[in-house]
């Protein structure tokens, strides 16, 4: 097996982790078991939440360096976990190299949940935080279509690779519009449907991860992360906030 081969395996592994919502720690650590149990033992690793940079030495001391950007970020911890036991199984030497690359292809591409399953959990998800905020059965029933419609929107704006500040305000717009429009035809409570159904957007694990790693000593990772969350949170805010204005402004004209 060469030098590169194994650097390829590692940095495969270290980007599914970071895509899908991984620490930075976890990246770094899972890089080095993966090279060390092939016998490279000189493993140098940096990364942040939007670059994988590894370097490498062979027996020989020549250095082999490489760099991967991320560009997209998702939240799938089954990934995560599935990475987590293939690196086991490299420590324990009970895999080949080849078996090791054909499994994360198979992770990475994979899915273990079909899109309407996906669809309709954000739905029952916004519904059930509706209902945790006070919500009645009715406000329960639109929060779990705003919910569905919102996971139809993330899937698509994912498609065309439109910015995650854009999207977050797309969402929080439609939330806000579906509730206060629904409110003109039925007795509902809007603002509790709203705070509910854009609990989907909120980045609960970046700012968890972002405080983790400003723990570990990642100041970089930490203060990145915990800014992407603020970002987020401002676009839901904004976009909610442009509904409101406007609905209370055609109110008011009418």
């Amino acid at each position: 097996m060469s030098i590169k081969d194994i650097l390829e395996v590692a940095e495969t592994a270290g980007q599914i982790i970071l895509e899908n919502g991984g620490e930075v720690y976890r990246v770094e650590e899972t890089i080095t078991i993966i090279c060390k149990a092939y016998d490279v033992h000189v493993v140098e690793s940096f990364v942040t939440p939007s670059v994988i940079m590894i370097s490498l030495k062979d027996e020989d001391g020549n250095p082999t360096t490489f760099i991967k950007r991320i560009k997209k970020r998702t939240i799938d911890l089954s990934k995560i976990h599935n990475v987590n036991e293939l690196s086991r199984k490299i420590s324990n030497k009970s895999a080949s190299l080849e078996e090791v690359k054909k499994e994360l292809v198979k992770i990475k591409h994979g899915t273990n949940y079909k899109y309407f399953t996906q669809i309709l959990a954000g739905g029952v998800v916004a519904g059930c935080f509706t209902g945790l905020f006070g919500g009645k059965s009715l406000d329960f029933v639109i929060s779990i279509i705003i919910g569905c419609i919102i996971k139809v929107l993330l899937k698509k704006c994912d498609e065309l690779q439109l910015n995650d500040f854009f999207t977050n305000i797309l969402g929080g717009a439609l939330a806000s519009f579906i509730a206060l429009f629904s409110s003109l035809f039925i007795n509902i409570e809007s603002n509790v449907i709203i705070i509910g159904s854009i609990m989907l957007l909120v980045p609960g694990l970046t700012i968890t991860n972002g405080v983790r790693d400003t723990i570990a000593g990642d100041f970089y990772s930490g203060i990145s992360r915990v800014m992407e969350a603020l970002f987020v949170a401002l676009g839901i805010a904004l976009g909610s906030v442009i509904i409101f204005s406007l609905f209370y402004y055609v109110k008011g004209v009418i």
